[in-house]
């Protein structure tokens, strides 16, 4: 059965997605099997629509999509913790008689959503068949959603401005990861999101991050972000080093968009030995999680200057290098996350209540995506649901072993 749906999906259109869901989990032995995926902020998980409400999402028109809240729901739950969440009924009364799980639709180590799913009875053979379509229908969903206009409408709640269309169309999957090590991040405010961007790839035994600030908040700043993060692919697939990355992207802005600064933080962390090397270039340095706690200063490194200056007497950005410990984490901001105001009293968000969040989440045993998505709520509740600048983290955990 599970060939059959691979098979179908290369030539799959979008809109038939919930159909092929539904006709494997009858296959084998559901009683009703529905894809959900989360939107953008990952506030709600949004049922993918039907053919019929395809149709109107391509033709502009709205469609009422069912929706759940990620922060108030058992679907919900089972996006937060990525295990698999089982009612021994059905509260929607599509089969009272039976039993009601909610399975994580996980690409990689990246979520995507849940699957609904209804039987009879969820025995754990069944649940494992479950488990194994929604493993399938990530896949098929993480490469049809590149290039469907109703997947990525389904997963908004409104329109896009420019300069954050152009970035979402640059930066990769949210969340990447191996064995040994995984690399989350988010951007907010996710629908005007201008000058902020992050990347991150696997390389052989080589973890890349990369985390851009770039100066203003419109069009231009999402260029001069873009053409960085190209300058920066561009070299290192070519076997440059981290210093060879910064002067492409120094000597790229200078002479495409000149009077643009940007900051940022480039890094490679070998998997196999956890040694840390990094550049920083007018950025707030990174934080050392280790356990419980934040090491103090363990990677306070005195930083270059921003990029796309074109100095030529300028000497280059130094390589700074640290040891990790099996189980650290490496986070990374933007200066729109420690410097968020809150609105009545003007208070900043800080590294203290920054370090606390995430710590907090990760004893708590959450995945690191869901650390952040809670950091990213604090950061707008602090801000009263207004953010003034892009705020941006990343956060690379390495887990030899695990």
């Amino acid at each position: 059965m599970l060939a059959d749906v691979l098979a179908a999906s290369h030539r799959l259109a979008p809109r038939e997605i919930p159909a092929l869901v539904q006709d494997a989990g009858r296959r084998l032995g559901l009683s009703e099997a529905r894809v959900y995926v989360a939107d953008v902020q990952q506030h709600n998980l949004v049922a993918l629509p039907t053919p019929g409400q395809a149709q109107l999402i391509a033709e502009g028109a709205d469609a009422e999509l069912e929706t759940l809240p990620v922060d108030a729901s058992l679907a919900g739950r089972a996006y937060r913790t990525e295990t698999a969440q089982i009612s021994p009924g059905d509260p929607a009364g599509t089969d009272p008689a039976g039993a009601l799980g909610w399975l994580p639709v996980v690409d990689g180590v990246g979520r995507l959503g849940v699957l609904r799913v209804t039987a009879p009875a969820l025995d754990p053979p069944l649940q494992r068949r479950g488990e194994a379509l929604a493993s399938l229908i990530a896949m098929i969903i993480a490469t049809k959603r590149t290039h469907s206009d109703v997947l990525a409408r389904t997963v908004r709640s409104r329109t896009m401005t420019l300069q954050a269309e152009l970035l979402w169309a640059f930066v990769p999957p949210l969340t990447i990861g191996t064995a040994s090590v995984t690399s989350t991040a988010l951007l907010e405010p996710a629908y005007e999101v201008g000058g902020d961007a992050f990347d991150h790839s696997l390389a052989g035994t080589r973890l890349h991050l990369t985390l851009l600030d770039a100066m203003g908040h419109d069009l231009a700043s999402g260029g001069c972000s873009a053409v960085a993060l190209a300058a920066c692919r561009s070299t290192r697939r070519a076997g440059g080093s981290l210093t060879d990355i910064a002067d492409r992207i120094d000597r790229t802005l200078a002479q495409w968009i000149p009077d643009r600064l940007l900051t940022c933080l480039v890094a490679d962390l070998d998997t196999t030995t956890g040694r840390l090397d990094w550049i920083n270039c007018g950025h707030p340095a990174p934080l050392l999680i280790r356990g419980r706690r934040i090491v103090t200063d363990a990677l306070l490194r005195p930083p270059h200057l921003p990029l796309g200056l074109n100095a030529p007497d300028l000497p280059a950005p130094q390589v700074h290098t640290a040891q990790l410990q099996p189980g650290d984490r490496v986070l990374m901001f933007t200066d729109g996350v420690t410097e968020a105001r809150a609105a009545a009293t003007g208070e900043l968000f800080g590294e203290g209540r920054l370090a606390d969040t995430v710590v907090r989440a990760m004893a708590d045993g959450l995945p690191a995506p869901e650390a952040l998505r809670r950091l990213i709520q604090q950061i707008v509740l602090h801000q009263d649901q207004q953010l003034r600048d892009d705020a941006t983290v990343l956060l690379a955990e390495w887990h030899p072993g695990r």
